[in-house]
C-alpha cells in the first residue's frame, strides 16, 4: 500500500491517540440500553437479539454501533484507513458477550459480569491508545470521528 493509502495521525503511521473515555463509555452505555429494550420488548427472542448486538455492533457501517454514531466515535483497524468490519466486531466484542451471557446466573453471574467490565474498563483508561481486551486481540482501536482524515 502506498504510502498515501496509509492513516497518519501525530504520533505516528498508524498510531492514533486514545478517544475521549467518558465519550466510550456513554456510548457502550447507550448500547446497553438497546440490548436490554430488546431483551424486555421481544422476550422469546429478544436475549438473543441482544447478544447478537454485542456481537456485530461495532460492524455496522463506519466501524460505528448506534452508541458510536451518536457520540461521534469508530471502531477502525490501526495501520490502515480501514473500519471494523462484522468480523472485528465479533473478536473484539467477545468479551462482553461472555459477561452478557454470565449475567443471568444470579449472583455468580453478576459477579463475573462486573469483573469482566471492570477489567476492561480498567484496561482502556490505563492504555495508552485506550484499547481494552477485546481491541488487543482484534488488533482494533476506538477512536474520535475526526481523528481519521477527512477522506475517509
Amino acid at each position: 500500500m502506498s504510502e498515501e493509502g496509509r492513516a497518519r495521525s501525530p504520533l505516528g503511521e498508524g498510531v492514533y491517540p486514545k478517544a475521549h473515555v467518558l465519550n466510550r463509555l456513554i456510548a457502550k452505555s447507550l448500547d446497553l440500553i438497546l440490548v436490554a429494550a430488546a431483551d424486555r420488548l421481544v422476550p422469546p427472542v429478544g436475549w438473543l437479539a441482544g447478544l447478537a448486538y454485542v456481537l456485530i455492533a461495532d460492524g455496522f457501517a463506519g466501524g460505528r454501533s448506534v452508541g458510536k454514531r451518536l457520540i461521534g466515535m469508530q471502531t477502525v483497524i490501526p495501520g490502515t484507513r480501514d473500519v471494523a468490519g462484522f468480523k472485528e466486531s465479533i473478536i473484539r466484542n467477545l468479551p462482553l458477550a461472555v459477561a452478557y451471557l454470565l449475567f443471568p446466573l444470579p449472583y455468580v453471574g453478576w459477579l463475573l459480569t462486573l469483573g469482566i467490565i471492570g477489567f476492561e474498563t480498567l484496561l482502556l483508561i490505563g492504555n495508552d491508545r485506550g484499547l481494552r481486551l477485546g481491541d488487543e486481540i482484534a488488533r482494533t482501536q476506538v477512536l474520535d470521528a475526526g481523528q481519521l482524515d477527512p477522506q475517509d
